[in-house]
């Protein structure tokens, strides 16, 4: 999917709130990793086509992925995880869209502290959240890193009881998407 398509489908309140003298940043590269650890076995999978756009004239924030490009050590576990446990032919998408709280001087070098507070989207179920990270500037690039937990319950993630020990309630997710930064 390109960014076009993106910012059309998944973040129309970003593309609609854009003044003609912003510039959304598109991400060059992103991120997420997802890690679920028990005393039987620990489970971790990889996604690197995450998209995400970013308006640093508003602070509006979207992250989208596809839960299909999550990529695990073991093809059996991938399978589960699609079938099973995310649908993702019912559910193909995760999606972040939000505000960065923190006022950023964008044209200056150096890391900051924000959260972003939005709507998290994962399994249908669509939740406020107030998501915690770390913005680092740089010439030509601007990185956002996070880190958060989700809670399967929450979102109707059911896990059968018959591997109920194999899967954490709570799934640490780690997120890092890189921005272009002509400014």
């Amino acid at each position: 999917m390109n960014f076009k398509s993106l910012v059309l489908v998944a973040i129309p309140a970003l593309a609609l709130t854009v003044n003609a003298s912003a510039q959304v940043l598109s991400a060059s590269k992103g991120e997420s990793k997802f890690f679920s650890e028990t005393p039987l076995e620990n489970i971790s999978a990889a996604n690197s086509k995450v998209k995400a756009a970013l308006n640093p004239a508003t602070n509006q924030l979207a992250v989208k992925m596809t839960m299909a490009d999550f990529e695990f050590p073991n093809k059996l576990m991938q399978e589960h995880f699609n079938e099973n446990y995310i649908e993702s032919e019912k559910y193909p998408n995760a999606s972040f869209e939000g505000v960065i709280n923190e006022k950023i001087d964008w044209k200056k070098p150096g890391t900051y502290p924000v959260t972003a507070k939005g709507i998290f989207d994962i399994h249908g179920v669509k939740q406020p959240r107030t998501l915690t990270g770390k913005l680092t500037i740089e010439p030509g690039k601007i990185t956002l890193v996070s880190d958060f937990t989700v809670a399967l319950e929450a979102h109707k993630i059911e896990v059968p009881k018959l591997v109920m020990m194999k899967i954490a309630e709570q799934i640490k997710v780690q997120n890092k998407v890189e921005f272009a930064n002509k400014g």
